[in-house]
């Protein structure tokens, strides 16, 4: 029987895919290529967004 829990929010800058790996043009001594992992500025390579606390102020 399938669970109701809500899935989390993927991030909308990188739609779920937060590590991208970028060639850099050079090649390796074995022939490979030399890639950089790069992850997503806004949800730092988790995937998904985490709504905004809110936070009470004054009285």
């Amino acid at each position: 029987m399938p669970r109701n829990t809500p899935s989390p929010r993927v991030c909308s800058d990188c739609d779920g895919f937060p590590v991208v790996a970028i060639t850099t043009g050079t090649r390796n001594p074995d022939g490979t290529r030399t890639t950089l992992p790069v992850n997503c500025p806004a949800c730092h390579g988790a995937g998904t967004r985490r709504t905004a606390a809110l936070a009470r102020a004054g009285r």
